[in-house]
């Protein structure tokens, strides 16, 4: 099946996550995805555990998948006029090296703009392309924390706390996505290319100060850490059960009272201390002790069933072990087996893209280091065999 980018070729520099889940993203979406490797040992990521019994290095084999493969020594002036040629004939050039390296490799936007100016240049950082921190080496728990997240993660009498997945990477790949689509858009109406310049602290500070600036400009006071509570809504919160945990978020006054009436607690239902979401945030405490107290003499399953007839949201806490095997999760192709050359099947999440007539394809395998340099050195470049085998020889592919 034609993917949606279909035709469109990334030239991917990137390595470990934050690159590498964004060219996932673009390959999944029909994009062709040359992914450049340094000959010694190719992306760090691929010997991150777990590792396969194949060797392979599983989280690189969930973020590959689908890509080609190619090695290349781009400290070598000649392996750098060969990245060039890569380049003039891509759509799409993707790198999250610290800002500047890509410079002291003479592939730099102002360099290799000049050889393609349909070009898209999308650089994913720490912090950026400018401002003083723009040198400073990063990694996704270092954006966490500088972008404001781990100070308002955890639960108060903790210290700060990293978000379980790495966030920043995820969600920074995920946006340079998304603006190296908008630049495509801009290049199908203009016929001109431009520079996309991501930072992963910028990243988490969107997706932080949603809920962080309002109360910092009113009050001048900085959020804290409230665990799982959210900071304007009461009740909302993961509460223990007989059996596990389940998580309950009721925000209208319409869903207030229909909890009050499944609690069994009728005095709630007209009261108006407890109605507006402003006074219910007053009585936290109080509110939140009930609705616990309700909670802990139940099954995650009855309540989850009282809830669900009351048409009110909740949700049990659930483990990969549940998620692999859930028929809700299982209907939506969310978990996928992918034949890995080496490893054989790998159990990997699916394609969150379920587009009616081009969705998201995350079936094919990762690559090994340099699967396809004969592919794209031969193929593509139209180097002869006898060349290829010489820029081998002389450790360049």
């Amino acid at each position: 099946m034609t993917g949606a980018l279909s035709g469109v070729r990334v030239v991917d520099f990137s390595r470990m996550y934050a690159g590498p889940y964004c060219s996932m993203i673009l390959r999944e979406l029909g994009a062709e995805v040359i992914k450049i490797e340094f000959r010694e040992s190719g992306d760090a990521c691929r010997t991150i555990p777990p590792i396969t019994e194949g060797g392979e290095g599983y989280i690189f084999s969930i973020l590959n998948r689908g890509k080609k493969s190619i090695t290349l020594e781009m400290r070598d002036k000649e392996g750098q006029e060969i990245a060039r040629e890569l380049i003039r004939k891509g759509d799409i050039l993707l790198e999250n090296f610290t800002p500047g390296v890509m410079d002291r490799l003479n592939l730099g936007w102002d360099n290799v703009s000049k050889l393609n100016p349909r070009l898209i240049y999308a650089s994913l950082s720490g912090f950026g392309q400018t401002g003083p921190n723009a040198g400073r080496a990063a990694y996704d728990t270092v954006a966490q924390a500088m972008g404001g997240l781990m100070s308002v993660t955890g639960f108060p009498e903790n210290p700060p706390t990293k978000c379980g997945p790495p966030v920043a990477d995820l969600c920074g790949g995920t946006y340079t996505v998304i603006a190296i689509l908008a630049a495509l858009q801009h290049r199908n109406s203009s016929g001109q290319g431009q520079r996309v310049d991501v930072s992963l602290q910028d990243c988490i500070w969107l997706m932080t100060a949603v809920e962080t600036i309002a109360p910092f400009v009113l009050s001048g006071h900085s959020a804290g850490r409230i665990g799982n509570m959210h900071p304007s809504i009461v009740p909302w919160n993961n509460y223990h059960a007989k059996d596990g945990y389940i998580v309950l978020c009721v925000v209208t006054i319409g869903q207030w009272q229909k909890l009050a009436e499944v609690m069994g607690r009728p005095e709630l239902i007209e009261d108006p201390d407890t109605l507006p979401l402003a006074s219910r945030v007053k009585r936290r405490e109080e509110l939140d002790s009930i609705v616990a107290d309700w909670v802990k003499g139940r099954t995650v399953a009855d309540i989850q069933r009282i809830m669900d007839e009351a048409s009110l949201p909740c949700a049990p806490v659930m483990d990969t072990e549940k998620l692999i095997s859930d028929p809700h999760i299982r209907s939506r192709q969310m978990v996928v087996d992918v034949e890995q050359m080496i490893s054989g099947p790998l159990k990997m999440p699916g394609s969150v893209f379920k587009l009616s007539v081009t969705p998201g394809d995350p079936s094919a395998p990762a690559p090994f280091l340099g699967e396809h340099n004969s592919e794209i050195y031969g193929g593509l470049l139209g180097l002869s065999e006898a060349k290829i085998e010489e820029l081998t020889g002389k450790e360049i592919i």
